[in-house]
């Protein structure tokens, strides 16, 4: 028995998961879990990235404890976009902004005052989404930060993790492929763009190839764990890479969705597409495992739903997924829609107020309990992914003959239904620990105990149990899709 230990690091939380792979099929077991708590300082959000690493070391440490001292590796997957600075002698210089901050408002219109956006697409392929890396470095940049004058190299956030493990520098390519700072077709860093942008090129290292050995736990980390030098292994450090990995398709005519906190809905494809239709349509081009390219586009995803459970938990309204999900059944459907990538949706707080002020701007009824406001939000998702699937049709040129959803959103059954309704397609759903999974096959991948990402799939197939969701009412889901359009362009949405 084979085993492995992969760190996968949410937005909210974190866990550590041991797989175990006999030859033939994987287990998963949660060695350690924790939450991952941002923290707001005078007006910054901020990574609170040292007690995410002093989490990393309890995880291997209870799995140290637990009688599986014998690791073959270790991988972490994170977000995307998010970095840490290291000045000239590797120290950190500051704790890591969130992707949330504030910092890159407006940013995306200073650099195309530089660098037009077609151009900036033409070099990346990336989807324009304000806090991509380039951004959050341009900011930086404009307000003079004596950090980023000082800082000798730029580590994302799974790399900075594997840094304090090992002592090595390394960027893994799914990550770097998210920062808008990266060339697809070379396979290198758009040294042009940041030239041209001002943002220093002498603090990137070289692109590391997904399952590859970075290095090993260095010898201090390995005293104080009580545990040998385990090699630490470049999974798809993007999480949704890894999710991907997870996909157990057979064929090739599919779409993916890995639906959590964000939904993000492609395809794999083997090389990058980049044309005026990806730029019209904002689809972006971010790196897989083994030189495959995800297409996809990200949509704000289960994150609203999130926002308005806390909103109304602070309230002492508590109540669980599960019972609003029962309620929200229950409510009458297609009251209104929502555009769930408006942007005011992106930052945290008042969420149900802002799907309130959204319907009430666009003319609709507003939705006014917490079922009816959960019935909004997924009808709108299910309606936002169709929009998606046709845009990745027309790019693809071809029919996407069934959806499978991986990840946390799997659980949701009325999500689920509704894709399938909204889309007139099957859904397939799971595995759950899609991101785990894919960091662990991965590490199998580097190892050698598996050959290719087809067989990791398979694997895939043999351990994991899947539900199949199918359309129906497609007569009036496909009436209120054309609604749901209209809505949206009103609003001014894609």
């Amino acid at each position: 028995m084979l085993k492995v230990l992969a760190f996968d690091y949410g937005a909210s939380s974190g866990r550590a998961i041991l797989g175990s792979f006999d030859g033939k099929t994987l287990s998963l077991s949660e060695v350690h879990r924790f939450s991952n708590d941002p923290v707001m300082v005078r007006g910054s959000f901020y990574w609170d990235i040292l007690r995410l690493f002093h989490e990393m070391k309890q995880g291997i440490l209870r799995c140290a404890q637990s009688g599986h001292k014998d690791l073959a590796g270790i991988g972490t997957d994170t977000w995307g976009v998010d970095f840490g600075l290291l000045g000239p002698s590797g120290e950190l210089l500051g704790n890591p902004v969130h992707y949330r901050d504030a910092r890159t408002d407006g940013m995306i219109e200073e650099a195309a005052k530089v660098v037009p956006r077609r151009e900036i697409y033409e070099l990346t392929g990336i989807q324009f989404l304000k806090f991509n890396t380039i951004y959050q470095l341009l900011a930086m940049k404009l307000e003079n930060s004596p950090i980023l004058e000082k800082a000798s190299t730029l580590l994302f956030i799974p790399d900075l993790l594997n840094y304090f493990l090992t002592g090595e520098k390394a960027s893994e390519r799914t990550i770097v492929s998210t920062s808008q700072m990266y060339d697809p077709r070379t396979g290198s860093w758009s040294e042009e763009l940041l030239d041209r942008l001002g943002i220093p090129t002498h603090i990137l290292t070289g692109i590391t190839e997904t399952c590859s050995v970075i290095g090993k736990l260095s010898g201090d980390i390995s005293e104080e764990l009580n545990i040998g030098g385990v090699p630490v292994i470049a999974v798809a450090e993007h999480d949704t890479g890894s999710a991907v990995v997870a996909v157990p398709a057979e064929k090739e005519d599919y779409a993916y969705l890995s639906s959590g906190t964000w939904s993000l809905l492609g395809v794999e494809s083997p090389v990058p597409i980049i044309n005026d239709t990806t730029y019209r349509l904002n689809y972006t081009n971010e790196g897989g495992i083994q030189n495959t390219t995800r297409l996809l586009k990200n949509i704000m995803g289960l994150w609203i739903y999130q926002e308005c459970k806390r909103s109304w938990d602070r309230l002492g309204e508590a109540l669980s997924y599960d019972e609003l999900e029962v309620a929200a059944e229950k409510a009458g459907p297609f009251k209104a829609f929502i555009d769930p990538d408006e942007e005011a949706f992106g930052s945290p707080g008042r969420m149900p107020e802002k799907v309130q002020d959204y319907c009430r701007r666009t003319g609709q009824p507003v939705p006014g309990d917490k079922a009816e406001i959960v019935r909004c939000i997924m009808e709108s998702l299910a309606l936002k992914y169709r929009m998606v699937l046709e845009g990745l049709e027309d790019i693809v040129g071809r029919r996407l003959s069934v959806i499978h959803i991986v990840g946390g959103g799997s659980r949701n059954t009325m999500l689920c239904q509704f894709t399938a309704n909204a889309t007139g397609r099957p859904v397939v759903a799971g595995p759950v620990e899609a991101t785990a999974i894919g960091n662990v096959a991965a590490q199998l991948i580097a190892l050698g105990e598996v050959s290719d990402l087809k067989e990791a799939r398979a694997v895939v197939r043999n351990s994991f149990p899947t539900r199949e969701y199918l359309p129906g009412d497609l007569d009036l889901w496909d009436e209120q899709y054309e609604r749901f359009k209209k809505i949206i362009g009103k609003a001014g949405g894609d």
